[in-house]
């Protein structure tokens, strides 16, 4: 229980006084490698350094369904409806982002996540219900990324059995996970460098391309906005149809943005000087979703066809991608292929992220209780091996790829984590809101808020109820319909958790019975480490700068 770790924390603290931990761990810790005890809590250990956290902020921002299914998207809208999806979808995410990240760095403890504070701030269902849906819900998009990565890589010709490449990829993902939190974080700041160079290269090549600066020197221009056009309809006829278009382009649009603010969360836990790297990744995250996003979206209307055959072609790999369906129109030969690696990349890295994720959310929920306490056990490293064991148990769902029925399984996928997606968006926004009310009523002052709240959050959070209700709304078209895609297109797991485990639980803590001092102390105590070790680090760079401006002043 939380309340365990604390007391146990706490120990530690009592042995000595408040000052002399620190001024110890400062004379040992090396200034450029900082690993002090004093940072470490419940179990995990604090690895994850400012440049991993900055970098897996932004890859986390770029996901493979923004390679993929944009094609998909633009097909059934068109350019315009796509741009502007998903300009508001990325208003949306920033408003959920900002929320979140005035909780975490509120109280970045060691298992933090949205379903402990949904525990804690609201009532123990909903932190319950939110924590297993975060464990099965990424440990299923892990099987998801597994086969997108696979399908991928069968791009180029190859006589390899499907099953060979996705039992590599699990080797590797799921012995990534196995290691110290600093190799994941490692692996992590690599593959996100890659797809920040490969979407920064597809911008200019965009750019370029649009000017007639391509090897036809076809000057594209907003063509293709006026022919086929900017809108399609979807459907239906007229603007029925249109309509149908956008709102499809709207929810699916979504799939792109997925729990890439959570993982920021998840690795609050773990992360050093998680206060500041929290609030400085959630500063420049609005950036980052404009970049690649509302520029991505743009630049893939005005350089693919909406009618291009490809999009609609059914197939997973490089050859739906818009961006490549552009470079080989523009007759550029060896892109595709590099561009594909790419995207292996970027399948890999989320497949790692997400069993990373599905995992520490197994570890929250044993500290809170809701799970056998088993998986909350640490070893030397601060791996929570068992949560990781029981979280890659689902990797191997992947092989479903190697049937004839590989589409229904992938179908099944998509539309899980699609509920899932909005459902979490959603509950963390009224997490955030008793939290905001809670700290109003007690006088607390979060150490990062936004000057956008809370309202962003509100327009967020009646955006996404809307978003969720309609997802999968074609289903309720003539000839849509399908019994799996209504059962899991409406997988909530709240009510069922309410009504049977939680049926004493109050729907709402009060405000004033919320907890907002538990861990408080140990999470300030820690800052102040931090901002004092940095301090030092800043001393003995101007004292190092200095000696080399006097040597330097030498031979002058």
């Amino acid at each position: 229980m939380w309340t365990k770790s604390d007391e146990a924390f706490n120990m530690d603290v009592e042995k000595s006084p408040p000052n002399q931990p620190q001024e110890t761990e400062l004379a040992k810790a090396d200034m450029y490698d900082i690993t002090p005890r004093f940072a470490e809590q419940a179990g995990t250990k604090r690895n994850i350094k400012s440049r991993h956290a900055q970098m897996i902020a932004i890859g986390s921002a770029i996901g493979t369904g923004f390679f993929l299914s944009t094609g998909q998207a633009l097909a059934i809208g068109g350019p315009a409806f796509l741009l502007i999806a998903y300009c508001l979808m990325a208003m949306l995410v920033y408003g959920v982002t900002t929320a979140m990240m005035e909780m975490s760095t509120y109280l970045p403890v060691s298992g933090a996540s949205m379903s402990f504070f949904g525990g804690r701030f609201v009532s123990p269902s909903l932190g319950f219900a939110m924590g297993w849906l975060y464990f099965y819900s990424f440990a299923i998009i892990v099987a998801y990324e597994l086969t997108a990565a696979s399908v991928l890589i069968n791009y180029w010709p190859n006589n390899v059995n499907t099953a060979v490449w996705i039992t590599v990829l699990i080797v590797v993902v799921v012995g990534l996970n196995f290691f110290p939190v600093g190799v994941f974080a490692e692996a992590e700041f690599w593959f996100a460098g890659i797809k920040v160079v490969v979407i920064v290269g597809l911008l200019i090549l965009s750019l370029v391309l649009m000017l007639g600066g391509g090897p036809t020197h076809d000057r594209l221009g907003f063509r293709y906005w006026k022919e086929p056009g900017a809108v399609n309809t979807y459907l239906l006829d007229g603007d029925s149809g249109r309509f149908t278009a956008f709102l499809y382009v709207w929810v699916f649009s979504g799939f792109s943005f997925y729990f890439g603010p959570e993982l920021m969360v998840f690795t609050s836990g773990e992360m050093r000087n998680p206060r500041k790297n929290l609030a400085s990744a959630s500063r420049r995250y609005f950036y980052r979703l404009v970049v690649f996003y509302v520029l991505g979206s743009l630049a893939i209307g005005v350089t693919c066809r909406s009618d291009a055959k490809d999009l609609t072609s059914g197939s997973s790999n490089a050859s739906a991608s818009p961006f490549v369906i552009a470079i080989r129109n523009a007759g550029i030969p060896a892109l595709p292929s590099i561009i594909n690696a790419a995207l292996v990349t970027s399948a890999w890295s989320a497949g790692n992220s997400y069993l990373f994720m599905s995992s520490r959310a197994l570890y929250s929920l044993a500290l809170a209780g809701n799970a056998p306490r088993i998986f909350a056990k640490c070893n030397r490293y601060g791996l929570p091996v068992y949560a990781v064991i029981a979280s890659s148990c689902f990797a191997p769902l992947a092989y479903l790829d190697c049937s004839a029925q590989a589409g229904v399984a992938l179908n099944w996928f998509v539309s899980l984590t699609n509920t899932s997606g909005y459902v979490s968006w959603t509950m963390c926004c009224i997490v955030y809101f008793r939290f905001r009310k809670a700290a109003k009523l007690q006088g607390v002052t979060a150490p990062y808020s936004s000057r956008f709240q809370p309202w962003a959050a509100r327009v967020s959070f009646v955006a996404f109820i809307c978003l969720l209700l309609c997802n999968g709304f074609t289903m309720f078209y003539p000839r849509q319909f399908t019994a799996s895609g209504f059962l899991t297109t409406y997988l909530v797991i709240y009510f069922g958790h309410k009504l049977t485990i939680g049926r004493h639980d109050s729907w709402m803590r009060s405000p004033e019975d919320v907890d907002l001092t538990s861990g408080v102390h140990e999470v300030n105590m820690d800052a102040e480490m931090w901002t004092q070790l940095e301090q030092v680090k800043k001393e003995k760079k101007y004292v190092q700068n200095k000696v080399w401006r006097a040597l330097s002043s030498i031979w002058q």
